[in-house]
């Protein structure tokens, strides 16, 4: 009953090369290889369907979001960091409780992310970054028309009073001579 829940990861591929980073989506079968594995440890592609690859595991987070730290044991922990994963310095000298993850990988982590060590024959994701390419273009061509649109009539509101303070003003300044 305990094994219902499909394990899914969702894999960042970096390629320090290009500098440039893929993702990709493997479940169930493909999972099992990296579950155990931790932050530092290698691991080859054959096991989720990228032949000849060889991948170094970097990082990654839980279904809350908490990021995976290097030599943090379990699987979430409070900490009070200076530095490193998962804490922005903003000032010097201050320290924060920050919730992590462990550094191994549970079937509770969500994202994991990889770095290219040794690249295979085939290309990571390139049917699907010629998909994604124009579907976010068409997005970003959509939003500029609709804030023009948005705008127009804000520039209206704000004219009419402009106006009418325009009209006050003449009948303030004819009290103050009639006064003298």
């Amino acid at each position: 009953m305990g094994d219902l829940i499909m394990v899914e990861f969702k894999l960042n591929i970096a390629n320090p090369k290009t500098n440039k980073c893929v993702q990709q989506a493997i479940t169930e079968p493909a999972t099992d290889s990296l579950i155990g594995l931790k932050i530092g440890d290698k691991v080859k592609g054959d096991s989720f369907g990228m032949a000849g690859y060889e991948f170094e595991i970097t990082g990654g987070s839980d279904f809350c979001g908490f990021p995976m730290r290097k030599g943090v044991l379990g699987e979430r922990k409070k900490l009070l960091a200076e530095k490193g994963v998962g804490f922005r310095k903003s000032v010097r000298g201050i320290r924060k409780r920050k919730t992590v993850c462990g550094e191994t990988i549970t079937k509770k982590i969500v994202q994991v992310n990889l770095k290219i060590l040794k690249e295979g024959k085939q290309k990571l994701g390139s049917s699907d970054a010629q998909e994604q390419a124009p579907a976010k273009e068409e997005v970003s061509a959509e939003k500029p028309k609709e804030k023009k649109a948005e705008e127009k009539p804000k520039e209206a509101k704000l004219e009419a009073p402009k106006e009418k303070k325009a009209e006050e003003k003449p009948k303030e300044e004819p009290k103050a001579e009639a006064k003298k």
